[in-house]
């Protein structure tokens, strides 16, 4: 039978220390039992014993000193690059579609001129743009100065914007028509018959992967027996600007 031994208060022989137990032993608290140092300073060892933070309260983020909060222990869902963390502690997609992730402008170097009649050839306003991110649309704006050259006594010209994605060849993209005549002159042969500004804008959708460079290229053409149709025809007076609009 283990002795017991009773008395109201224990205090150090000498000095303030007080020891209970030797090196190796357990101290144990029985169960019911309150072991009370809530006015008391407790010192605990460098390294915690493996416990249940269950019953800890009254955390202050503040002292977290090194480590990372692993994501999930912040919401539900599944934490990436695209999504955010709500009010509600749940992961979901990042708003604000919409946004303008970058803006590249081109501007012509010099101008082309497009006699072939009813078959779009390239014009040398172009430009090109690589997306940042995935499903993002394309908005592109084309703005020239044109002349006609007449060779009868009518003449007109038209363009379309084609389009190039990494190398993979050139298509129509916009407008998706038969060639609409720009002007229709009437008057003495010979010559530039008509100097004016054109413009065109489309918000295009393309498939591409990252890296992909995009090239925009303004196509120009005339109708039969129409005469020329001069594309940026002060040299540089023309530019195509490129906006990436996140999905």
């Amino acid at each position: 039978m283990a002795s017991v031994l009773k008395v109201d208060k224990l205090d150090p022989q000498s000095g303030t220390a007080l020891e209970i137990g030797t090196s190796g032993d357990t101290i144990s608290v029985p169960s019911g039992a309150t072991l009370d140092i809530s006015a008391s300073t407790l010192t605990p060892p460098a390294t915690m014993p493996a416990s249940s933070g269950v019953n800890l309260t009254a955390l202050n983020a503040t002292n977290l000193g090194s480590g990372t909060v692993p994501t999930a222990r912040l919401g539900t869902g599944t934490a990436s690059s695209s999504t955010v963390l709500y009010g509600d502690q749940t992961y979901k997609a990042e708003p604000g579609g919409g946004k303008i992730l970058q803006v590249v402008q081109t501007t012509s170097a010099s101008n082309s001129v497009h006699s072939t009649s009813e078959t779009f050839t390239a014009s040398n306003v172009s430009g090109a743009i690589t997306p940042t991110a995935a499903s993002s649309k394309i908005f592109v704006s084309v703005y020239w100065a044109c002349a006609i050259g007449q060779t009868s006594t009518i003449a007109g010209g038209t363009a379309k914007i084609y389009r190039d994605i990494e190398g993979g060849g050139y298509s129509a993209l916009f407008p998706s028509t038969s060639p609409n005549l720009a002007y229709r002159l009437t008057g003495a042969t010979g010559g530039l018959g008509l100097r004016s500004f054109q413009s065109i804008t489309y918000l295009d959708s393309p498939s591409y992967t990252l890296t992909d460079v995009i090239t925009y290229t303004l196509y120009a053409t005339t109708v039969t027996g129409w005469g020329s149709y001069t594309v940026s025809i002060d040299d540089a007076s023309a530019s195509v600007v490129m906006m990436e609009v996140a999905a």
